[in-house]
């Protein structure tokens, strides 16, 4: 299937899934990406979760990351819709947030990090592939960004669902994940 047509079904999936549904499963998720093999690192890159979209809640995951990595460093993005591309911001207590015309909510401002800095990106997604393809929103955000981050960057998806077979439509400008965090499943890639 193409990615237009599996985004439709895929958020039909999501709106589908019923409160206690989400619980559990974001648990699962959370038990899943307490066994990853991930090294000690300092910069995490992470989306903060549209519960608009019935995405996967990323709370939960970047405080077990906080307790695993002391000194941790969050940073989170903040969209430029005019041209596609993102600036990155740690996340602290002093941060203020606010909507964005996607009604997502992102830093007003504070201190910025570069691509290169960032050690691990926790990648939003609606769906991926068995060969680690994921199909955002369609705006191509995460795909420019993760183009500009090191080679070595850990990129994690965290999905409800599980993989499909394949991707039809994936193209070079595609930045496949490194793992894929569901409910009853590690995949790595």
């Amino acid at each position: 299937m193409t990615k237009k047509e599996l985004r439709a079904i895929y958020r039909e999936k999501r709106a589908a899934l019923q409160p206690g549904e989400v619980e559990k499963m974001q648990d699962l998720i959370l038990i899943n990406f307490q066994q990853l093999p991930l090294p000690f690192f300092e910069y995490l890159h992470i989306y903060l979760p549209a519960h608009a979209h019935v995405e996967v809640d990323t709370f939960p995951v970047m405080e077990y990351l906080k307790f695993t990595n002391p000194g941790l460093q969050v940073v989170i993005p903040k969209i430029h819709p005019e041209d596609r591309t993102m600036q990155h911001y740690i996340y602290d207590d002093d941060t203020i947030l606010s909507p964005n015309k996607y009604d997502i909510m992102e830093p007003a401002g504070g201190k910025p990090v570069s691509e290169d800095q960032i050690d691990v990106v926790i990648v939003p997604l609606l769906v991926f592939d068995e060969k680690g393809n994921r199909v955002g929103y369609g705006k191509g955000f995460y795909d420019r960004f993760l183009s500009r981050c090191r080679e070595d960057v850990i990129k994690i998806g965290l999905s409800f669902f599980d993989a499909e077979k394949r991707i039809d439509d994936t193209d070079e400008f595609d930045i496949p994940l490194t793992y894929c965090i569901t409910p009853g499943k590690i995949y790595e890639f």
